[in-house]
This record gives structure tokens, C-alpha cells and sequence, in this order.
């Protein structure tokens, strides 16, 4: 075998790794989202309704087959207490980084880097950014806070 068809055949392995982990990782990451007890909106649909509510967003701003995000999905968005706060108080959005309206996204808010969550007004102006923590009793307290300031 010559050193071409050895290099093309090491490619084509390491592209077929590549594009299957993350398929698998994207079914991963839609597995996990499946799992919140919430109504998850696109963003289009998310503003209609908190415009309808006068309900601040959330926009999740991730990626199907990151594990970072999953693991936001998994650790933090599913717990009980955190589920329930956003239940009652937000409109949850998910923004995907490979869709157009991620890529505008990212591109309006100066977004580098995922999984990123911005609060939304429901006339769509950011408030503000949550830090990342996997932390659920953190990030409850985080949510609580941006509820108490909208309050004053």
C-alpha cells in the first residue's frame, strides 16, 4: 500500500470517527433535553409566549453534542427545584449553535464559546448572562436573584 492510500485511508477513519461521535453525542444531547420537565421553545415561538406572559426568557444557547451542555441539561435543568422555578417564572428557549438562528445569535449577542445562557426581557433585551455552574443549588439562587431584581 502506498503512502497515499495509507494517508487517504487514516483520513477517512479519523473522518468517520469524528462525524459518528458526534452524531452520538447530538443523540446524547437530544436524549437529555427530552428528559426537562418544562416546554422548551425555538426562539421565534419563545418570544411570541413571553411576550403573551410578560415572562423573562432564558436562552440556552448550546449545542446538540456538546457534553458541557448535556451535562447543564442533566445536572442542572433537570433538577426538581430548578425545573419547577422555571416552570413557573420563565420561558425557556433553546438556541442551537449549528442552526442559522444560533449563527445570529451568537452573532448579535457577541457569543463565543457554548454552552452560554442568557436572561432575556420578554421584548426580547438581554438582562443579563448566568455564569456556568453545574452547581443546581447555585444556579436556583442565580435564577432567584434575576427574578428579585426584575421584582424592584
Amino acid at each position: 500500500m502506498s503512502f497515499i492510500n495509507k494517508a487517504l485511508l487514516v483520513f477517512a477513519i479519523a473522518t468517520l470517527i469524528f462525524f459518528g461521535n458526534r452524531a452520538f453525542q447530538s443523540y446524547l444531547g437530544n436524549q437529555a433535553q427530552s428528559q426537562l420537565a418544562f416546554e422548551i421553545y425555538d426562539l421565534k415561538n419563545g418570544l411570541e409566549r413571553a411576550a403573551e406572559t410578560q415572562k423573562p426568557i432564558i436562552a440556552d444557547y448550546s449545542a446538540f453534542w456538546c457534553p458541557s451542555c448535556r451535562k447543564l441539561d442533566e445536572q442542572v435543568f433537570a433538577n426538581d427545584k430548578v425545573a419547577d422555578l422555571i416552570k413557573q417564572h420563565f420561558i425557556f428557549v433553546s438556541i442551537d449553535h449549528d442552526s442559522q438562528t444560533g449563527h445570529n445569535f451568537a452573532k448579535q449577542h457577541e457569543l463565543v464559546g457554548f454552552p452560554r445562557v442568557l436572561i432575556l426581557s420578554h421584548e426580547s433585551q438581554k438582562i443579563t448572562e448566568l455564569p456556568l455552574s453545574f452547581d443546581p443549588d447555585q444556579y436556583y439562587r442565580n435564577l432567584q436573584r434575576v427574578l428579585l431584581a426584575q421584582s424592584e
